[in-house]
């Protein structure tokens, strides 16, 4: 409107290149997943969720049952819904956690890269390297 005062903020789009580079890394680590391992993460996607859930950029819920058998119950029911979520019973409480989207659009460059920086740790740490060893890697394949 005529008249009014707006704040803008400047917005920076984070970059294709680390974009693509955090995807080529992920895959370089669910590729050197051990076996065990490898059963729990059907695919990438699956590995980079997990640790985004691990490294806190997750949405959590919990719900209460009125017993341990219902809550187990409960938990059957939700996990087929979200393949991704983690699904953890404490007695008659079910928790699930759902990671948040790194969508260019729902996180900004700042918050992608902090989310980036916590998911390259924990899965460079699950196959025996460091995040550094890791990039140098994906750079490689890429």
């Amino acid at each position: 409107m005529v008249g009014e005062v707006y704040r803008l903020s400047e917005h920076q789009d984070r970059s294709d290149a680390s974009h693509r580079h955090y995807f080529a890394c992920i895959n370089e680590a669910w590729e050197n997943l051990t076996e065990h391992m490898a059963a729990q993460f059907p695919t990438p996607d699956h590995l980079r969720k997990f640790a985004l859930i691990k490294a806190g950029h997750a949405d959590s819920r919990q719900m209460v049952a009125s017993s341990k058998a219902e809550a187990v119950r409960l938990a059957a029911f939700i996990k087929p819904i979200d393949d991704y979520a983690l699904v953890l019973v404490d007695g008659a409480v079910v928790t699930v956690w759902t990671a948040r989207t790194q969508n260019m659009r729902a996180m900004d460059r700042k918050t992608f890269q902090a989310s980036k920086d916590a998911v390259l740790a924990i899965v460079a740490e699950m196959i025996g390297t460091t995040p550094a060893a890791l990039s140098a890697n994906a750079g490689q394949a890429a």
